[in-house]
C-alpha cells in the first residue's frame, strides 16, 4: 500500500513525497506583476512539500486580472522570479509555475481593454480592482487569431518560466477561468471547432498543452481540472464527456500530471453535488493523478493508499502550516489560517506562521 511519504517521479521531476503544496493566489507581487523578495521567503519555508505549484501566475498583461499577482510575459519578471526558485531549490524543494489567463474574469482596469473568452458572456459577481469590486463586463469572443496568439502567449510563457528556473508548468484548466471557459458548455456558445461537441470544446486545452510540451518538454507540463460543479459561473452538466476525454489527450501528449479539485456537497470552498469524476479519469488513464480540495491527513493516505489517487495537493492548510509535510508525518496540529490576510501585501499571514520547531522553542 502506497504512503504519502513515498517518492513518486512526475514527469522529469523526482518528488520526495506526494503531499504537493496546490496553487495559492496571494497577492504579494507589484503592480507590474514583478514577484517581490518576501515572495522567496514564503516558498522556501514551504518547500518540504514534494512538489509546490506556485500561485496562478499570467501569461499576459491581457490575461492577469488579479490585483498584485505575479506574471511570467517579460523579463523583469523572470528575473524577480529567479530568488524565489532559488530560495526553494537551495532548501531542497521543487517548483512548478501555474499559468494563467484569466478570460472573462479580467476587469478592463486591470488586463488593459474589454476582457475575451470563448463566447460573448458576462462573468457573475464582482471582479476584484485596484479601486475596490467592480461589476465584470462582457467578454469579447477570440477569433481563430486570437486564439492562436494566446497559444503562443502561454508557449512563450513556459520557456520564461523554466528560465525563471522552474522545474516545470501547470496549465490552469480550472476554477472558471479561460480555458474552463472553452471546456464546459455554459461558457462556451461557439459553433465553429472550439464549442458544440466534447471534442471541440477541449481543443484550445490540447493545443495549449502540445505548444508548452513542445516548447519546455511534456514531462515539465501538467494541467489542472476542476470538472464538477460550478466555479466563477462556469459549469457543465456532463462532466465526464468533456474531462475524460480531456485526460486521455493529456495522456497522448505526455504530461507529468493531472490535478483534479473536486468539490464536495459538504465543500468548505465550494459546494456541488455533482459526482466526482476521478474514479473515471483513474481507470481512463495511467498519468499521476492528484486529487485536491478539503483532504485531511487521514483521508489523504486513504485515497493514496487505495491507489484513488498518486498524491494529494494542499491548499490553504499550506497557508497556515509551511512544514505541514512534516505535521503529517508526525500527526500534529494544524496550524488555522487567516481569510483577512490571504491577499494582504505584507509578511503578517504570509512568512510569520510558525513550523512545529518553532512553536516548541517559544514554548
Amino acid at each position: 500500500m502506497a504512503s504519502l511519504f513515498d517518492p513518486i517521479q512526475l514527469g522529469a521531476v523526482r518528488a520526495p513525497n506526494r503531499i504537493l503544496m496546490a496553487p495559492l493566489t496571494r497577492a504579494r507581487a507589484t503592480r507590474e506583476a514583478v514577484p517581490t523578495p518576501i515572495m522567496a521567503d514564503y516558498y522556501r519555508q514551504r518547500a518540504g512539500a514534494g512538489l509546490i505549484i506556485s500561485e496562478a501566475t499570467g501569461i499576459s498583461r491581457e490575461g492577469l486580472g488579479w490585483p498584485y499577482a505575479p506574471g511570467l510575459w517579460n523579463e523583469a519578471q523572470v528575473e524577480a522570479w529567479k530568488p524565489v526558485t532559488g530560495a526553494v531549490r537551495e532548501a531542497g524543494g521543487r517548483i512548478f509555475a501555474q499559468l494563467w489567463h484569466m478570460g472573462r474574469l479580467v476587469h478592463p482596469d486591470l488586463g488593459g481593454g474589454q476582457p475575451v473568452s470563448a463566447s460573448a458572456t458576462t462573468a457573475p459577481a464582482y471582479a476584484h480592482t485596484y479601486e475596490g469590486k467592480k461589476p465584470y463586463v462582457e467578454a469579447r469572443p477570440l477569433t481563430q487569431d486570437d486564439i492562436q496568439r494566446i497559444i503562443d502567449d502561454y508557449a512563450v510563457a513556459a520557456g520564461k518560466a523554466l528560465a525563471a528556473g522552474f522545474d516545470g508548468v501547470q496549465i490552469h484548466a480550472a476554477n472558471g477561468y479561460l480555458i474552463d471557459q472553452f471546456l464546459r458548455e455554459s461558457a462556451n456558445l461557439r459553433t465553429d471547432d472550439y464549442g458544440g461537441a466534447p471534442e471541440n470544446r477541449i481543443r484550445f486545452l490540447v493545443e495549449v498543452a502540445e505548444a508548452i510540451a513542445g516548447t519546455i518538454g511534456a514531462e515539465r507540463t501538467a494541467v489542472r481540472f476542476s470538472p464538477n460543479g460550478a466555479s466563477q459561473g462556469v459549469e457543465d452538466s456532463d462532466p465526464a464527456s468533456v474531462f475524460v476525454p480531456a485526460a486521455r489527450e493529456m495522456e497522448r501528449i505526455g504530461l507529468a500530471f493531472i490535478e483534479l479539485r473536486e468539490q464536495g456537497p459538504e465543500g468548505t470552498f465550494g459546494r456541488s453535488d455533482q459526482a466526482k469524476i476521478s474514479p473515471q479519469v483513474r481507470t481512463a488513464v495511467k498519468t499521476p493523478l492528484i486529487l485536491n480540495q478539503d483532504f485531511t491527513a487521514a483521508a489523504a493516505q486513504a485515497a493514496v493508499g487505495a491507489g484513488a489517487a498518486d498524491g494529494i495537493a494542499f491548499g490553504r492548510p499550506f497557508i497556515a502550516n509551511p512544514d505541514l509535510p512534516e505535521r503529517i508525518r508526525l500527526g500534529a496540529a494544524w496550524n488555522a489560517d487567516e481569510m483577512a490576510t490571504w491577499y494582504s501585501q505584507g509578511p503578517e499571514g504570509y512568512t510569520d506562521y510558525p513550523t512545529l520547531q518553532e512553536e516548541r522553542e517559544a514554548a
